[in-house]
């Protein structure tokens, strides 16, 4: 999932529950400002940030791990 499909996916979900972005930053405990700059794709979230988003809006967080190449 791209950065963007994550941006999309955490707003469309909140919308969908119809949790505005100070509920939603309250209850994750993540900062309304860090919230609204992430929704516009400004943001630069760290991971914490989005497992704390994720997690209140209930939402599973994983990542998939590409074979890299050997690199010697």
């Amino acid at each position: 999932m791209h950065f963007e499909e994550i941006i999309r996916t955490i707003k469309l979900r909140r919308e969908s529950l119809q949790v505005t972005q100070e509920t939603l930053a309250q209850l994750s405990g993540v900062g309304l400002r860090t919230l609204k700059q992430f929704e516009s794709g400004k943001g630069n979230p760290t991971l914490m940030t989005l497992q704390k988003l994720g997690d209140t809006l209930g939402l599973e967080l994983s990542m998939t791990i590409k074979n890299k190449p050997d690199i010697r």
